[in-house]
């Protein structure tokens, strides 16, 4: 049941209950899908395979595997990648600068004290 052009959902995971297809046979217990989901490495039993197929070569790109979709009235997203963020670095010197700041604003901040 479990071959290349198979289409299935996806039962696990942040895209259960999405539709992809198998793109490539990695080994005996993952498959590289592609489709509504991540085009990602999958555990064989993350997903459902349906009595569908599409004729989709071994190794198809997105793209191909889209057309094929758009055939079976299946809409296809793009996803993109997230944005790079600082990192833990850029995030230490930010925190560092912030405080520094603050200590410098409650310094000249500081009430005066009254003479008795």
């Amino acid at each position: 049941m479990i071959e290349i052009g198979r289409v299935c959902v996806k039962t696990a995971g942040r895209d259960a209950g999405k539709y992809c297809v198998i793109v490539e046979i990695l080994d005996n217990n993952f498959v590289l899908i592609d489709g509504q989901t991540r085009r990602r490495k999958c555990n064989i039993l993350h997903i459902e395979p349906t009595k569908h197929t599409l004729p989709v070569k071994k190794g198809a790109s997105h793209e191909d595997v889209k057309k094929q979709f758009s055939g079976m009235e299946i809409e296809i997203t793009d996803t993109t990648p997230k944005q790079k963020t600082e990192g833990k670095k850029g995030q230490k010197a930010a925190i560092k600068q912030k405080a520094a700041a603050v200590k410098k604003e409650s310094k000249n901040s500081k009430p005066k004290k009254k003479k008795a």
